[in-house]
């Protein structure tokens, strides 16, 4: 087979009494998933990978490496769904998470001085593009004794890769970019040490959260396509975000590719492209951004991102609204803020159905919408 097959079989035979064969359940290894978690490995340059049935699994396996009464330190700005299970852990007393803007070096030093057994580090952020320095960060958490671990999802491995950059841990929701066509969910753990595989891939098995043989055959093969993807994501969201910068209604565009976005050299040293999440804020608040919504045409009203068909997100009733109204001051998520996935169909349509949604909307600032 030119293609690796699938393999859908829960059990699999054992060789004789006490003596299993290379697989034995589905639930603890499977040929097909083994194969995308060796491909994931090997883009992002680890040791091995684990791979699990969503984004959400993966992060929560990561946090499985965390002793009992921990400390956790996160970015105060990142995904909401980390967020929440992050604070939801803490609440039940797993470990202690605090909340820090990495960028302030100072302030994650002040942060690290109590000690901390994970630094999660997530660039760039979810929603606002925010981008951290990951070898000085991985660094301030090596010295702390803290595991290091980075959300790689916004970027891929095909524009990113945290563990040449000093990272322990990369994590994947491999719904988005990896899979690329928004039909299957899930997410992957890439360590760089041996034995952290090992102890993921106990916990993965023991918590049952594996992912399923079927999904692991349908991200791999959106894998394949990742790099051309990537390349067309990235131009179209480049002509998107040259749209917008001046566009009537639009208060701030956030995007690192733009020459004076705060986080725009440090993006230029450790990211082989900018990517294609695009975040900008609208004047008007969510009267306007209803009304924008509503008049595209080509970008889908809808969560995720990643897919190869563009997407507009409004992440404070959306991907942020498990955020409390202070946690999203704090964060920076307004109520005009608009996330937009930039797919790949062709950008002169992508642009025309911003620039109308934007006409139309600007033009009912203030007022109820229709």
């Amino acid at each position: 087979a030119v293609m690796p097959p699938l393999h859908l079989s829960s059990t699999f035979a054992f060789e004789d009494l006490e003596r299993p064969g290379r697989y034995d359940y589905s639930r603890t290894g499977n040929p097909s998933r083994d194969v995308l978690a060796g491909a994931l490995a090997d883009l992002e340059g680890g040791a091995g990978a684990v791979v699990v049935a969503s984004g959400m699994a993966a992060v929560d396996l990561v946090l499985h490496l965390v002793p009992p009464g921990g400390r956790v330190v996160a970015p105060h700005d990142c995904y909401g769904g980390t967020h929440r299970l992050l604070r939801a852990r803490a609440g039940r007393g797993a470990f202690e998470v605090a909340f820090v803007d990495q960028r302030d070096a100072a302030a994650l030093a002040r942060c690290l001085s109590g000690g901390a057994d994970l630094v999660w580090i997530e660039t760039p952020s979810n929603p606002l593009l925010r981008v951290v320095d990951i070898a000085s960060v991985c660094a301030q958490a090596h010295a702390a004794g803290a595991v290091a671990a980075v959300d790689n999802t916004f970027l891929s491995p095909a524009l990113q890769r945290p563990l040449a950059l000093g990272a322990d841990v990369v994590v994947h929701s491999t719904t988005k970019y990896l899979n690329g066509h928004s039909d299957v969910v899930g997410g992957a753990a890439v360590a760089a040490d041996p034995a952290v595989v090992d102890e993921l891939a106990w916990w993965a098995n023991c918590l049952g959260t594996s992912g399923a043989p079927f999904d692991a055959y349908l991200t791999l093969r959106g894998l394949r396509t990742l790099d051309a993807r990537m390349r067309v994501h990235e131009l179209n969201a480049r002509r998107v975000v040259e749209a917008l910068v001046d566009a009537p209604g639009v208060r701030q565009v956030h995007y690192p590719g733009l020459e004076h976005h705060p986080g725009h050299d440090v993006a230029l040293h450790q990211q082989d492209g900018f990517g294609a999440m695009v975040a900008f804020e609208m004047e008007g608040g969510k009267t306007a951004v209803r009304s924008f919504v509503r008049r595209l045409r080509w970008f889908t009203l809808a969560e995720s991102l990643g897919g190869v068909e563009s997407l507009v997100c409004h992440p404070a009733t959306m991907t942020h609204a498990a955020m409390d109204a202070e946690a999203r001051r704090v964060a920076g998520i307004g109520d005009g803020l608009v996330r937009l996935s930039v797919g790949i169909e062709d950008s002169r349509d992508l642009i025309e159905d911003l620039r109308a949604a934007l006409d139309g909307a600007v033009g009912c600032r203030g007022t109820a919408p229709p």
